[in-house]
């Protein structure tokens, strides 16, 4: 069978709008749905046994909630449902390994709905080695669509831009790729945008392109992505992809470029590090930043 796509869930908004939107990427992908809950077993003690049943049943009732509105929405979908015992950032990273991509709702897993996004979010994004795409409440079918006629809300109007983050000093071939074939399942504009910035004042450094005037710096730095785009658009002829470079920091040249699309894609650098994973400046800000679900390609 087909790895799954693979979405936690744990009763909150947020975690029901990602099972919806998990269910429209398994169609777009023609893959098979695994729901997971994941929760916590009580340590050795004589009122655990009784505890951990009503976990158990409230796994269950959960896990029925998102499978009752998946099916509701896509009956021919083939779908599975999981409880797992164990930390839920373990779990959902573990199920991510063997999963085509993995999707979390981007507050509620933590049960800190105060926190843009919540800790179990972040913890899987930071050590997920599999996509992770992160949804937000009220995400609906109809926001990854362009409006009607009349400017209302529509499930049968094209896909909004897909925009991909990307560095031309240090491009990702994983973190492309998911981009394109993204673009091409929703037959949707590919936006990839670049973020540079001037020369310090004491000159160039890495990167910099050294160049007097910002016109001729900023025709520099679009040369430089569309050539390392150019094998790509060749392998997916169909996308329609425009490039755009912007003076700028790169997240906020990011969240300004998401706003009305369908999907952000970033990258995410797989690191070990002495403190643990860690999300990039840029990845963190667009998380927490972005309106739109929001893809996290991990690369090494």
């Amino acid at each position: 069978m087909l790895p799954p796509v693979v979405v936690g869930v744990d009763g909150s908004a947020e975690s029901l709008a990602a099972a919806e939107w998990a269910a429209r990427e398994a169609v777009r992908r023609e893959r098979p749905l695994r729901l997971l809950h994941a929760w916590n077993p009580r340590p050795s003690r004589q009122e655990s046994e009784i505890d951990n049943a009503a976990r158990r049943h409230l796994a269950t009732r959960v896990l029925r909630e998102a499978e009752d509105r998946v099916r509701a929405a896509y009956p021919g979908l083939h779908l599975s449902d999981d409880q797992l015992e164990g930390p839920a950032i373990g779990a959902l990273v573990k199920a991510a390994d063997e999963a085509d991509l993995l999707v979390v709702g981007s507050r509620g897993l933590s049960g800190f709905t105060g926190f843009l996004v919540g800790s179990v979010a972040l913890g899987v994004v930071a050590g997920a080695s599999r996509p992770v795409v992160l949804v937000r409440a009220g995400e609906e079918a109809s926001d990854e669509r362009l409006p009607a006629d009349d400017g209302g809300a529509s499930i049968r109007t094209g896909y909004r831009d897909v925009v991909l983050g990307i560095d031309v000093g240090e491009p990702c071939d994983e973190v492309i790729e998911f981009a394109f074939e993204a673009a091409r399942l929703r037959h949707a504009r590919l936006r990839a945008v670049h973020a540079w910035h001037a020369p310090g004042p004491f000159g160039p450094g890495e990167g910099d392109i050294a160049l007097v005037d910002e016109p001729r710096r900023a025709d520099e730095w679009l040369g430089f992505l569309q050539a390392v785009l150019r094998v790509w658009r060749d392998k997916y002829p169909g996308v329609d992809v425009k490039e755009t470079v912007v003076q700028d920091k790169p997240a906020n040249v990011l969240v300004r470029a998401a706003s009305g699309a369908s999907l952000l894609v970033v990258g995410h650098r797989l690191t070990q590090r002495p403190i643990g994973p860690r999300t990039g400046p840029v990845t963190h800000a667009a998380i927490h930043y972005v309106d739109c679900p929001v893809a996290v390609v991990p690369h090494g």
